[in-house]
């Protein structure tokens, strides 16, 4: 078995590199995945499992306490575990924070890559959280001519970010080519008013029932994109809400990243498209699979 040192692990990789995982894992036999979820109030205990033939397994638990910011302590702990394809073998304990970090960006650079316009310049980034940080990386592998602008509900976790701040959402998002909203929002931040021809928006926060980032009009106006139907038509409120409103339907959601590439992309320059990151277990697997490959051949 196999213990991976997070920080140097992470000198190994490469959001390119990624990519590429990315790409070949969704060319395998389709993931078997199961989602647990416990709920307390706000909390949440999350335990998730995949399985890709030729692959291997992975099971990723966490515990999701959003009231531990206020008392200074990390807001979720967990742990992923990677198995042998062949034999069930436990082959590499993986930390959980850097698999989440580059699965979780790497899911929406790789919807950006194809999605987003290649002149795209001006980038922003709603929520200024661990995830905001992680695109700036991120997306500035794909477009290194990127420039950023934070929008948060506090300007102190803007300021923090170390890029420009903007103070007007609304005017920000007339502004930006790319959104990436990564926020705990339960009701939605951006309205479908303020999008303009050409953008691209990158959802990621919302991860269950009752939280929205965008409303129903941002849905209806553009051509929607997830990473897997599995783990967000029926899980996530960013998708429930708008089919059950009547917004979208599921026939609206035109693609995810199992289909064909030539689907998953941009057909015009003054499109809108929006790809929703439900962030599955199976991208657990094939970014911690990366890492652990990395490692081993380090």
């Amino acid at each position: 078995m196999t213990e991976i040192v997070p920080k140097e692990a992470e000198a190994l990789l490469s959001w390119q590199g990624l990519l590429a995982a990315l790409e070949a894992g969704h060319k395998l036999p389709l993931s078997d995945i199961k989602d647990m979820f416990l709920y307390r109030d706000k909390d949440t205990i999350l335990n998730r499992g995949a399985w890709i033939d030729g692959l291997g397994a992975l099971v990723k638990a966490a515990t999701i306490f959003p009231g531990n910011a206020a008392k200074g302590l990390p807001t979720i702990y967990g742990v992923v575990s990677l198995f042998d394809d062949a034999t069930g073998d436990l082959s590499a304990l993986v930390d959980f924070h850097l698999v989440t970090k580059w699965k979780t960006a790497g899911d929406s650079l790789l919807s950006a890559s194809r999605l987003a316009r290649k002149d795209a310049r001006e980038f922003l980034l709603v929520g200024a959280g661990a995830v905001a940080r992680s695109m700036v990386e991120a997306y500035s592998a794909v477009f290194p001519d990127a420039r950023f602008t934070v929008w948060s509900r506090t300007r102190e976790s803007a300021e923090a970010m170390g890029l420009p701040v903007a103070d007007d959402l609304e005017a920000a998002v007339k502004r930006a080519d790319v959104i990436c909203s990564a926020t705990m929002a339960t009701s939605p931040l951006i309205k479908g008013e303020w999008l303009q021809p050409g953008q691209h928006i990158d959802l990621i926060g919302a991860y269950k029932p009752g939280m929205r980032e965008v409303d129903d009009r941002a849905m209806s106006r553009a051509r929607v994109f997830v990473d897997s139907r599995k783990t967000t038509i029926h899980h996530i409120g960013e998708i429930m809400d708008p089919i059950a409103s009547g917004a979208i339907t599921e026939a609206d959601i035109v693609a995810d990243f199992y289909d064909d590439p030539a689907l998953y992309a941009r057909r015009s320059a003054d499109e809108i498209t929006i790809a929703k990151n439900g962030g599955g277990a199976h991208l657990d697997l094939m970014t911690a699979s990366y890492i652990a490959d990395r490692w081993r051949s380090r």
